[in-house]
């Protein structure tokens, strides 16, 4: 038996297709880390005191669409040599059937469950324990919606597993901080727009990257 920590963050938003500012895909990264991975958790804490050493403020953890381009560099270079597994899932929510387009929680959900079904049995095997470490939604109804969703889906695969859903502010976890990064990178590359990371540092890891609704 053993130990998986599965870190999921997610990416875009939940607003109606078409709109201005509204994001075409919705969609779930994870990381994952087999058994103890505390060194690379420390590493991780390592680099972010080492860039407020010299004077990167970041009170909020690393995130991608916020770190400048020198702070990314470090932080993919990281990634890279740490190895986890990667994969993402995104929906383009313009090919949603429309009953999903207006129903925010039902996207959320399906985004998870096309994400999670494909990974948990890649990852583990019957008997393993996973912890599931997820990162939180900004609010609070949607943290509350978003954890009874993440809980349903997570019940659905705990049959012959151990299943631990923990979900965290994303500045509180690494591994949440690392899902980020990789989701960034591979939007990037899934929308054709420029990510000189994606290639070197998250296409080696990236086990699957799967679009159950085509692309946009």
């Amino acid at each position: 038996m053993a130990e998986i920590y599965m870190y999921a963050d997610e990416t875009g938003d939940l607003g109606v297709p078409g709109i201005p500012g509204v994001s075409r895909y919705f969609g779930f990264g994870m990381a994952v880390f087999r058994g103890d991975h505390g060194e690379r958790i420390w590493q991780g804490l390592r680099l972010r005191c080492d860039l407020e050493r010299r004077g990167v403020n970041l009170p909020k953890g690393l995130h991608a669409k916020n770190d400048s381009q020198s702070t990314r560099s470090e932080v993919f270079d990281l990634i890279g040599q740490q190895r986890p597994r990667l994969d993402a899932t995104f929906l383009c929510k313009t090919n949603a059937h429309p009953s999903v387009r207006e129903r925010q929680q039902w996207l959320y959900k399906l985004a998870w469950y096309s994400h999670f079904r494909q990974i948990v049995c890649q990852v583990s095997a019957p008997g393993d324990t996973l912890y599931v470490i997820a990162a939180t939604l900004t609010t609070s109804r949607k943290i509350m919606n978003a954890s009874e969703a993440l809980k349903d889906v997570c019940r659905r695969f705990a049959a012959d597993r151990e299943i631990v859903l923990c979900v965290w502010d994303a500045q509180s976890a690494w591994g949440i901080q690392v899902a980020d990064y990789s989701l960034w990178a591979t939007q990037r590359f899934l929308e054709e727009r420029p990510c000189k990371w994606f290639e070197s540092h998250i296409k080696p890891q990236l086990c699957s990257l799967l679009t159950p609704w085509g692309t946009a």
